[in-house]
C-alpha cells in the first residue's frame, strides 16, 4: 500500500511543480527571476497556449483547494492562501481572456521584447549569446501568435478602443531600423566579455545583424502592417471595459485582481471623489503659502508655464533626479531596520517607446543579483517633465518606493512565487505611500515640490475617480481628462497617455490609491495601540517582511504584530 502524503508534502510539491511548469511556459519571466534553464525560448503566445496553461491553472488550483489547510504549519497556510489567490486570480483573468490585447499605446509584446531582452539577459559566456540568437530567431513566431490572437480577439468581440492604440504604429516603425546596427537589439554585441577572442565576437555580432534583419525587422514590418490595415481601422469607439463580452464581470474581476478586495465600482468611485475634497484643501493651503492670487486651475497654468520650473537638456533632468536619490538613499537607516543589498541606476526610457510612455517606470534587478534595479526616467518632451514632480516621483519609482520593496522581496526567505509574484494594491500602494514619507526626512521644503507630491496623490485619487467612471459608470474620454486637468497639475500630454493607460488597462491604476490608504490606515491604528512602544523602523520591517501580499493578509499581518508588541 503506497505512502500517504502528508498536507505538508502535498502542498510542497505543488509549490516546486508550479513554479517549473511557470518558467517553462514563460521563459521570457523566468529570465528575468534569474532562471537560465529555458534562455533559448519564447512564450507560445497562440490561443492553444493559453488554453493549455488555464487547464494547468485548473489543476493546481483543484489540488490546491484539496489539501487539508489546518494541518499546515503557520508558515505553509500563509503560502497557501497567497498561492490560492494569486493562480485563482490568474485563472479568471484568462476565463475573460483579458491576454486578447497584447499592444496598446502604453506597452506591448514587442516593446518588451525588443527594450527588455538585451537588458535582462546574462551575456557572459557563448552559450548566452547563442539562446539570445536563438530567440531572435524565434521572434516570428511569437509575433505571428501575438498577431492571430488580436485576430481572434476581433473575432470574438474582445475589440480595443481606437483611443488606446493611437501611436502604435509610429512606435512601431521606429524599430524598423535600416542597419541592424542600430537596433537596440544588436547592444548587446557592442561589448563583450573580455575572454571573448576576436573571430568568436565577429562571428556571433554577424550572425545578431542576419538574424535581426532576416527575421526580427520583417515580423515588425508584419506587425505594423496588421496594426495599419486590419487592427487600428476595426477598433471600436467605445471605451469602457463593460462593452467587452461579460464586460462588467471582466471589470468587477479586474478590481479585486489589483486591489485585492471585494468592491464595487460605486464604492471605489465615492473613495475617490472624497480624496479629491480632501486634497484639494491641502492644496489650497499652499497656494496660499505662496502668496499666489488665484484658484487652483490658474495655478496649475502657472507651473504649466513658468520656465523655471523645467530644465532644457535630459542630462540636467538625470542630475536633478540623481541628487533627490542620493538625498534619500542617506535618510533611509532612519525608516528601514532591513534594507536590499541591491542597488538601484537611472536610465532614460528608450526612444522608440517614449513619446507614448509614462512619466518614469521601475524595472526590476534581475532575481539571480546579476543587475540592479533601474529608475526609468522620460526625456521625451522635457516641457512635460516639471522640476517640482521629482521628490515625489523619485521617491515613488525608486528608493524608498519600488526599488527598496521589490528589491527585498526578492532577497527574503519566501518561496519563488511570493519573491517574485505579488498583488499589485501592495506594490502601488507601497510606493504611493514612500512618496510621503518624504514629508519625515526633510523633503518638500519648497511649496512647489510639496504642490508637485499633492498633485501627484491627487493624481491617484482621481485615478479611482475616472477609471471606474470609463469603465463603469458611462464617463467619455473627454470627461477623464477634463477632471484630471481640472484637479492636478500635471501636463495634458501626460494626463493624455495616463487616460489611455487607464483605457487599455481596466483596474489597474485603481490600485495605488485603495493600497495607500490601507497602509496609511493600518499605521494611524498600530500607532493609536502602541502609543510609545510604536518604533517606525520596526513597523515598516514588519509591513514589507512577507513580501507583496494581499491587503487583507496584510491587515492580518499588522494585527500580529501590535499583539506581539503589545505582550512585550
Amino acid at each position: 500500500m503506497p505512502e500517504q502524503k502528508t498536507p505538508a508534502a502535498m502542498f510542497a510539491l505543488i509549490i516546486a511543480e508550479e513554479w517549473d511548469a511557470r518558467m517553462l511556459a514563460d521563459p521570457l519571466f523566468a529570465t528575468s527571476c534569474g532562471d537560465n534553464r529555458f534562455n533559448h525560448l519564447l512564450p507560445d503566445a497562440s490561443e492553444a497556449g493559453y488554453a493549455r496553461w488555464l487547464d494547468t491553472l485548473r489543476s493546481f488550483n483543484r489540488r490546491l483547494a484539496e489539501i487539508n489547510v489546518i494541518e499546515l504549519a503557520q508558515s505553509d497556510r500563509l503560502n497557501h492562501a497567497i498561492l490560492t489567490r494569486l493562480l485563482l486570480d490568474e485563472q479568471r483573468e484568462l476565463e475573460f481572456y483579458g491576454y486578447r490585447f497584447p499592444i496598446s499605446r502604453t506597452y506591448g509584446y514587442h516593446s518588451g521584447f525588443t527594450e527588455s531582452l538585451p537588458v535582462t539577459m546574462p551575456f557572459e559566456t557563448t552559450q548566452d549569446y547563442e539562446a539570445y540568437l536563438t530567440r531572435l530567431e524565434a521572434f516570428p513566431r511569437y509575433s505571428a501568435q501575438n498577431i492571430e490572437v488580436m485576430r481572434t480577439g476581433l473575432d470574438t468581440g474582445y475589440i480595443p478602443p481606437a483611443d488606446t492604440l493611437h501611436g502604435v504604429g509610429e512606435s512601431i516603425h521606429k524599430l524598423l531600423v535600416s542597419n541592424p546596427d542600430e537596433s537596440m537589439l544588436f547592444l548587446p554585441f557592442t561589448h563583450f566579455p573580455p575572454v571573448f577572442n576576436q573571430e568568436e565576437r565577429t562571428r556571433l555580432a554577424d550572425e545578431a545583424r542576419r538574424l535581426i534583419q532576416s527575421a526580427v525587422l520583417p515580423a515588425l514590418q508584419r506587425l505594423l502592417e496588421f496594426v495599419q490595415q486590419e487592427y487600428a481601422p476595426a477598433a471600436r469607439q467605445s471605451i469602457a471595459a463593460a462593452d467587452l463580452p461579460n464586460g462588467r464581470e471582466f471589470y468587477q474581476h479586474r478590481i479585486r485582481r489589483f486591489t485585492s478586495l471585494d468592491l464595487t465600482p460605486e464604492q471605489v468611485h465615492q473613495t475617490g471623489l472624497d480624496e479629491v475634497r480632501r486634497i484639494r484643501t491641502e492644496m489650497r493651503s499652499v497656494i496660499a503659502d505662496v502668496g499666489f492670487q488665484g484658484d487652483i486651475k490658474a495655478f496649475v497654468q502657472f507651473l504649466r508655464t513658468d520656465p523655471r520650473f523645467y530644465v532644457e537638456t535630459p542630462a540636467a533632468l538625470l542630475k536633478e533626479t540623481a541628487y533627490v536619490l542620493k538625498r534619500m538613499d542617506g535618510e533611509l537607516p532612519g525608516l528601514f531596520g532591513v534594507l536590499p543589498r541591491t542597488p538601484y541606476g537611472i536610465r532614460e526610457i528608450p526612444a522608440p517607446s517614449a513619446p507614448t510612455s509614462h512619466t518614469a517606470y521601475y524595472f526590476p534587478c534581475t532575481g539571480d543579483g546579476r543587475t540592479g534595479g533601474y529608475y526609468y526616467v522620460n526625456t521625451y518632451d522635457l516641457k512635460s517633465r516639471p522640476l517640482y514632480e521629482i521628490e515625489a516621483l523619485s521617491m515613488h519609482e525608486a528608493v524608498p518606493g519600488h526599488h527598496l520593496q521589490i528589491a527585498l522581496q526578492q532577497e527574503l526567505p519566501l518561496p519563488n512565487f511570493r519573491r517574485f509574484n505579488g498583488f499589485t494594491a501592495f506594490v502601488e500602494g507601497w510606493a504611493l505611500y514612500a512618496e510621503r514619507l518624504g514629508l519625515e526626512t526633510g523633503f518638500y521644503t519648497d511649496p512647489y515640490s510639496n504642490f508637485g507630491r499633492l498633485s501627484y496623490e491627487m493624481w491617484r485619487a482621481c485615478r479611482l475617480v475616472v477609471d471606474t467612471g470609463m469603465h463603469a459608470l458611462g464617463w467619455s474620454r473627454r470627461q477623464a481628462i477634463e477632471f484630471m486637468a481640472d484637479n492636478t497639475s500635471s501636463t495634458l500630454l501626460n494626463i493624455a497617455n495616463e487616460v489611455d493607460r487607464y483605457i487599455a488597462w481596466p483596474g489597474q491604476a485603481l490600485a495605488y490609491k485603495i493600497g495607500e490608504l490601507k497602509i496609511r490606515a493600518l499605521r494611524q491604528h498600530a500607532e493609536q495601540a502602541l502609543g510609545k512602544r510604536f518604533n517606525l523602523r520596526h513597523f515598516h520591517d514588519t509591513l514589507l517582511g512577507s513580501g507583496a501580499v494581499p491587503l487583507d493578509i496584510l491587515e492580518q499581518i499588522i494585527e500580529a504584530w501590535i499583539s506581539r508588541m503589545q505582550a512585550g
